[in-house]
C-alpha cells in the first residue's frame, strides 16, 4: 500500500535527504516548532537564465498529500528539477503533520499569519526568501469540502495557466463542480482573482509570494476525502505540467 507514513515526518525528512542530493539541492533546517526542525531545500549557485521557482507543502499538518505529493514527485523528477534555480519548503508544519493537525502546536493557523512578523517560524521564512524573485511559485494544499480538484490562480500575468495545470491533475481526479468556493466564484476548478493588500486582513502564504516575490502564483488544492493514491498523483502531474510549461516560457 502506497504513502502509509504519509505522516511519519522524520520518515518524510530521510526522503528529502536523499531526494536533494540526487536533485543537487542543499537541504539546511531554518526554524523549529513543536520539537520538530523545519528545512529549506535551495539549489546551489546555477546560471542566471535558468527559471526560478518556489514550492511549499504541509503548511497545513492534516493535508498529507502536499507534502506526500511533493517528495514523490522530487524523487522521480531530479533532472527536471535541476533545469530550475529552486527554493523549496518540503513541510511547513511538521508538528501538525504527525499530528494529523491543520494548526501549529500554538494553535494558529500558520497560512493567515504571513503579515505577522511575532510569529517566529514565519519571520523566519521571511528572511529565508530575502529579496528573492521567482517565475512560478506553486503552493500545495488539501481541501475536506472539495468535490475534486481545484487550483488557485492570482491574476497577474498572462497568458493564464490555470486551465493547462488542471487538465494535468484531471487525469488522476475530476475538476471540483462547485461555482463556489469559500465564498469565491470558480469555474470548472479555477479560481481566479485579482488581489489587493488589504483584501485579507490576515495574509495567507501566496499573498506574500505573489506581492513580494513571484510572477506567477498557484494554489493546488485536492479533495482531501478521495484515496490518496490519487491525490498524490494529481499533485504530482500538476507540478510536471507547471514546470514545464515554465521551461517553454524562458525559452
Amino acid at each position: 500500500m502506497l504513502h502509509v507514513r504519509a505522516h511519519d515526518y522524520p520518515f518524510l525528512v530521510n526522503r528529502w535527504k536523499r531526494a536533494a542530493a540526487a536533485a543537487g539541492l542543499k537541504m539546511r533546517e531554518f526554524a523549529e516548532s513543536g520539537g520538530y526542525p523545519i528545512y529549506f531545500l535551495e539549489s546551489a549557485p546555477s546560471a542566471a537564465e535558468q527559471p526560478s521557482l518556489y514550492i511549499s507543502a504541509g503548511i497545513h499538518g492534516d493535508e498529507a498529500a502536499s507534502t506526500e505529493g511533493l517528495i514523490a514527485w522530487a524523487e522521480k523528477s531530479p533532472r527536471l528539477l535541476r533545469k530550475f534555480r529552486a527554493l523549496i519548503f518540503p513541510c511547513l508544519n511538521p508538528w501538525g503533520l504527525v499530528n494529523n493537525c491543520r494548526l501549529d502546536p500554538s494553535g494558529r493557523d500558520l497560512n493567515r499569519c504571513y503579515n505577522n512578523p511575532r510569529v517566529p517560524q514565519i519571520r523566519a521564512q521571511v528572511k529565508v526568501l530575502g529579496r528573492s524573485r521567482f517565475d512560478l511559485a506553486l503552493q500545495l494544499h488539501e481541501d475536506f469540502d472539495a468535490h475534486g480538484v481545484y487550483i488557485y490562480e492570482i491574476a497577474g500575468k498572462r497568458p493564464f495557466w490555470a486551465g493547462d495545470l488542471l487538465k494535468a491533475g484531471t487525469r488522476n481526479l475530476p475538476p471540483d463542480s462547485r461555482t463556489s468556493i469559500e465564498g469565491r466564484a470558480a469555474k470548472n476548478g479555477i479560481v481566479r482573482r485579482k488581489i489587493t493588500p488589504d483584501l485579507m486582513p490576515n495574509w495567507p502564504e501566496a499573498f506574500l509570494i505573489h506581492f513580494r516575490h513571484a510572477a506567477r502564483t498557484f494554489t493546488i488544492e485536492t479533495p482531501s476525502e478521495f484515496a490518496i493514491d490519487a491525490r498524490v498523483a494529481t499533485q504530482e502531474a500538476i507540478l510536471t505540467a507547471a514546470l514545464n510549461k515554465c521551461l517553454a516560457e524562458s525559452r
